[in-house]
């Protein structure tokens, strides 16, 4: 230990090391950069076009749920009617739960727990934008 601060961090630094930013100008995010051709833009253009349209239809495939939200609830109805309708119609029900704000009204809006995955699916299929009353 017979060396300065300064001799040791001279020695101990490792050489050919540099730490470079990857990061983009504000110019080359919005115009792309200079050096690709227009060939290249249009083929990375359409690859991007079809990722984007694969996982699109990737997301619409509807996926077995068990428990949704129902909203749009007249004010007066309760956890009872709510339960009573969905297992009558749908499945057996593990939870439903009704939303009150502070003052202890409904806020029109319950969560409903189904016990089979797939009852969530089903129920969406059946009531999504649908009266309950009206039918």
């Amino acid at each position: 230990m017979d060396k300065s601060l300064d001799d040791i961090i001279a020695t101990n630094r490792p050489k050919g090391i540099r730490r470079t930013s990857n990061r983009k100008t504000a110019r080359q995010q919005v115009l792309g950069n200079p050096g690709t051709s227009p060939t290249a833009r249009a083929r990375l253009a359409a690859n991007a076009a079809t990722l984007v349209n694969s996982t699109k239809a990737a997301t619409v495939a509807p996926q077995p749920a068990d428990k949704i939200i129902v909203s749009n609830l007249p004010l007066d109805v309760n956890e009872v009617q709510v339960k009573e309708l969905f297992h009558t119609t749908v499945g057996p029900l593990r939870d439903v739960t009704l939303h009150y704000d502070s003052a202890g009204r409904s806020k029109g809006v319950a969560s409903v727990h189904f016990q089979r995955k797939g009852d969530g699916t089903k129920a969406y299929q059946q009531y999504n934008n649908r009266l309950i009353d009206g039918s």
